[in-house]
């Protein structure tokens, strides 16, 4: 109830049935010596949502954009899906993993030259990297055109 009045949603609420089933609200312990309440919900997290022998993990990504450009109304979709071999070749390993792993090898082979930290917008950073993800299965299907 407390949880429901702080947030403001019905105790029959979508959000609420989901945090009942994530056991958030059980009295039991957690199995956890000790820990942060980020490391508790992390724990149950883990607990809930593993994957079995035989279940794989998608990750999906949808952007969809709509721009003035000299006076044309335009729209652009750019949508991707990939999805896990195992329950160690997850979706979220490979999307997370292998553009990081690619952009270490560009900047150790000189291709990619920029030094510091660096947000990902600078075409010189992300074109040779979106370049070698397709090999890996990750690639983004855009579309564009006139409104």
């Amino acid at each position: 109830n407390k949880v429901c009045e702080k947030f403001d949603f019905d105790l029959n609420s979508t959000i609420m049935k989901k945090l009942v089933w994530l056991g958030i609200f059980e009295d039991r312990l957690v199995g956890l010596k000790e820990g942060t309440p980020a490391q508790i919900l992390q724990h149950l997290l883990e607990q809930k949502w593993s994957l079995g022998p035989e279940d794989k993990d998608m990750i999906t990504m949808y952007h969809h954009f709509e721009y003035n450009l000299d006076g044309q109304e335009k729209e652009l979709v750019s949508r991707m899906v990939v999805i896990g071999t195992n329950q160690v070749h997850t979706a979220m390993s490979i999307t997370v993993g292998v553009p990081v792993a690619i952009a270490t090898k560009l900047i150790l082979t000189g291709k990619i030259t920029r030094k510091g930290v660096q947000v990902p917008i600078m075409k010189d950073v992300y074109e040779p990297v979106m370049a070698e993800l397709d090999a890996y299965g990750i690639k983004f299907i855009e579309e564009e055109r006139n409104i």
